[in-house]
């Protein structure tokens, strides 16, 4: 049975890397996609979009932005590591805001943009699943625990269900040894938001955002009702990756799945 589509279909971050990708592939989902980011939008809006610029830390614009959506796609926010200042308006404060105009808008389903970095000091060398202790490596992966646990009080309380994607590496390709167990296609970061749109009762769900690669760290076992189903692999990449400079054994990439996160900062002066 084919998916119903939503009348308007909100996209944050549609600037950003990944939001230029999802802005083609989320169309079918959609009569009317809703594009925004605090930066220009280029090229200008086709037929079926709209764009409405908007600062996430700006609340009373948040809810102007999220007035006669039907589901959210909010990838917006800082996307890398940086001084917490630099963080707490769009990530902390931007993912309230969202959620609180979801709440007063109507609006019972988000996919939100969480990821690796939330469970980022956890070792290479362990299997983990939704169940198991958050150890963000950074304040971006600090912003996203928050934003999991958003997610958690909005649907208890107000009844608004939400995917929370932990996102490994979605790029065009794996750059580096660490991305083979990471990476995420395009193709199944589309899947993951299709099955987050759709799929009936999921209250608030956690699923780790990787493809189906040889070796992973991450069990999905408490999102099997997604029925998530990875086309890709990072392995047709393997050849190309082992011919580069593999860092030293005690290199953070090597060792925590966060990578390099994990030592980046303290941003001081």
């Amino acid at each position: 049975m084919q998916n119903p589509i939503f009348q308007r279909l909100l996209l944050t971050g549609a600037a950003g890397g990944l939001g230029k990708v999802l802005r083609h592939s989320l169309k079918p989902f959609a009569e009317t996609l809703r594009l925004s980011d605090i930066s220009a939008i280029e090229p200008a809006a086709a037929a079926g979009e709209e764009v409405q610029l908007c600062d996430l830390a700006d609340k009373h614009a948040v809810d102007a932005l999220v007035a006669g959506v039907d589901a959210i796609v909010h990838f917006g926010g800082v996307s890398t590591e940086h001084a917490f200042e630099t963080i707490v308006g769009p990530n902390i404060c931007g993912v309230y805001h969202i959620y609180e105009a979801a709440r007063r808008h109507g609006v019972k389903r988000v996919i939100f943009a969480s990821s690796n970095h939330v469970i980022g000091f956890h070792k290479q060398t362990e299997t983990i699943d939704a169940s198991s202790p958050r150890r963000p490596d950074s304040y971006y992966g600090l912003s996203k625990s928050f934003g999991e646990d958003v997610a958690t009080f909005y649907f208890d309380r107000y009844g608004i269900e939400t995917l929370s994607i932990r996102i490994g590496s979605s790029f065009p390709e794996p750059q580096n040894p660490r991305m083979m167990h990471t990476w995420l296609s395009y193709d199944d970061l589309t899947q993951l938001i299709e099955r987050g749109l759709f799929t009936e009762n999921i209250g608030h769900t956690v699923v780790y955002g990787a493809s189906a690669n040889a070796h992973t760290w991450w069990d999905n076992r408490y999102a099997s009702h997604l029925n998530y189903q990875p086309k890709d692999s990072s392995e047709r990449f393997r050849e190309q990756v082992e011919q580069l400079p593999k860092p030293a054994a005690d290199d953070p990439a090597m060792v925590y799945q966060g990578g390099a996160f994990v030592a980046q900062g303290p941003f001081e002066g």
